[in-house]
């Protein structure tokens, strides 16, 4: 039943425009953990074993997983209203009701909603070569396309996994001949497709857009991915390297019906030109850029440069309190350090426990960023760090 409009701007005004998080998480049943998004380790299974292990957590999410046998609102963030996880009130009833009012008009006037979440995902090993499809294809089948960004924060990647090398696309060299058929023995092979991408070593600090159409297989590090509104996607590689083998309904999700056979309806969920750049790393590498610093404090752009999502990474320094504006609403998480944030406690946890609440992430919304966050860092030697993620108001830079 949705909750009145009344109590929810309560809500927001008792957090002086601030809404405090409760930690979402997602299984999936590929793949295994990394193990390094500070979830208690006998809680990675907490939601089931056939659903497989925890290896996401989504912030500031109005979006649910499409994955089979998630439960309702399965990947949607919920508000701490009064510190007890069962009272919480899902973070989409403040987005329906509150509309500008939270995330501010631009976004209100051409998405209706607040049209982005950000995630960790934490794999051991490197994901499968998949795509989440083309803009055009979306469309033809009523879904949103899932434009995403990466960034590879050092406080979360203690060990870098089996693989930390992500392959994007196909080598120019490669045509649509050679991958059609690599996809036309999907049900009878190991079609290697890794074979024709391309790859590059990750380096902490740093990140990559990815656009909706790029095939992709991301490398085994704990990944913050500020991403659309959208769960869309499609495995083009049917055996990985961990040996898991993918049926081939994996491969011909999200078509019109009576597609599902036909090889040049899959191959049109893909951007051919993106995939084959021969600058991709020049066009899509996304080294920090300098936002502003000042006295006990440095911001960096670390997503930005495209048309979808962004973020910034917040430095501020042990013992200092800074004031910091921004031009948009935004989600965020506190990586490392304590302190405070607005009125609410702030820290990074330790070690979480499935279903407790934490007090390192938060929703910003548009007045209060405007006016400005009071932050305090309270420890007396270790920096506290947030990352903030951000729609496309934000005024994020083009390019480095």
């Amino acid at each position: 039943m949705p909750i009145d409009r009344k109590t929810l701007q309560d809500i927001l005004e008792k957090g002086n425009g601030i809404l405090s998080l409760i930690p979402t998480w997602v299984p999936r049943p590929f793949n295994r953990p990394g193990k390094r998004i500070r979830l208690h380790p006998d809680d990675y299974y907490a939601m089931g074993m056939k659903r497989g292990a925890i290896v996401e957590r989504w912030f500031s999410s109005v979006t649910r997983v499409e994955t089979e046998g998630a439960v309702e609102h399965e990947g949607m963030s919920f508000v701490n209203v009064d510190g007890r996880p069962d009272h919480g009130i899902l973070f989409k009833e403040f987005v329906d009701q509150l509309g500008a009012e939270l995330f501010g008009q631009a976004l209100m006037d051409k998405y209706g909603t607040w049209p982005m979440y950000s995630k960790f995902y934490d794999y051991n090993e490197p994901l499968f070569h998949h795509v989440h499809h083309r803009e055009e294809a979306c469309a033809r089948v009523g879904v949103l396309p899932k434009h995403e960004h990466y960034f590879f924060p050092k406080q979360y990647n203690n060990h870098l996994g089996l693989r930390p090398t992500t392959f994007f696309g196909f080598d120019p060299s490669v045509s649509k001949d050679e991958v059609k058929a690599r996809l036309s023995v999907y049900e009878t092979a190991n079609n290697r497709i890794l074979e024709l991408s391309r790859a590059f070593q990750v380096e902490l600090g740093t990140g990559w857009f990815t656009q909706a159409g790029v095939v992709h297989a991301p490398g085994s590090l704990c990944t913050y991915e500020p991403q659309w509104n959208s769960d869309v996607m499609a495995m083009w590689e049917n055996v990985v390297g961990s040996g898991e083998i993918y049926d081939y309904h994996w491969l011909c999700g999200y078509l019109p019906k009576g597609k599902e056979r036909d090889l040049d309806a899959i191959m049109d969920t893909i951007d051919w030109e993106l995939n084959t750049l021969s600058d991709y790393r020049e066009r899509f590498f996304r080294p920090p850029v300098a936002d502003e610093s000042g006295d006990g404090y440095a911001q960096n752009w670390i997503c930005y440069g495209n048309d979808y999502v962004a973020a910034k990474e917040l430095t501020v320094e042990p013992g200092r309190t800074v004031t910091i504006k921004d031009k948009a609403a935004y989600g965020c998480l506190a990586v490392q350090g304590r302190g405070e944030f607005g009125k609410f406690i702030c820290e990074s946890p330790t070690l979480i426990r499935y279903g407790q609440i934490t007090a390192d992430e938060f929703y910003v919304s548009h007045k209060a960023t405007n006016e400005g966050v009071c932050i305090k860092n309270t420890s007396p030697v270790e920096p506290l760090v947030i990352l903030k993620h951000f729609g496309p108001d934000c005024g994020m830079p083009k390019k480095r």
